[in-house]
């Protein structure tokens, strides 16, 4: 058991500096580098498509590892048994990656995409696209922003959780 576990950690830790990393780099480096204008359209598209699939295996390598190691806490009681301190920073955890996961699914699922067609459409109609496009971009902004702030609230919640 100690080798699954310690395995465990280790993946952990590697799934969450790739998700960690690809999204401070996202939110931090690439996106005020493409409203500057120093990072072209196409290649934030490109950074995009590489990194969906790195975070999306990273955010289910988090899921199963995560519960390999909060059921062999000695802290852990039971399912939804929140009776100290050390289960309300993992349940105030699980629901900050819950709104993390569901930030990631919209952007991925419904943002995008409409940004995908909103491309497309830009030799017919201009003027009307980029209007659109710049308020697909309002929004892409917001959701990296809340995107990054879930992620602190989770490993502020995992040291609260480690501390106790």
């Amino acid at each position: 058991m100690l080798w699954i576990l310690a395995l465990s950690y280790w993946i952990h830790l590697l799934a969450t500096v790739v998700w960690l990393g690809g999204m401070a780099l996202m939110a931090l480096v690439a996106w005020p580098a493409l409203r500057q204008g120093t990072l072209a359209e196409n290649q934030w598209f490109t950074l995009q498509k590489r990194f969906t699939p790195w975070a999306n295996i990273s955010l289910v390598l988090l899921l199963i590892t995560g519960f390999v190691q909060m059921t062999n806490d000695p802290n852990y009681n039971g399912f939804l048994a929140i009776d100290s301190l050390w289960a309300w920073a993992i349940l105030l955890k699980h629901i900050a990656f819950v709104g993390l996961v569901a930030l990631t699914a919209y952007v991925q699922f419904s943002l995008y995409p409409a940004m995908a067609r909103l491309a497309l459409a830009a030799d017919k109609r201009p003027q009307l696209t980029a209007d659109e496009r710049a308020k697909l971009s309002r929004k892409e902004g917001q959701f990296l922003r809340l995107n990054l702030a879930c992620a602190a609230l989770i490993l502020l919640f995992t040291a609260v959780a480690t501390a106790v």
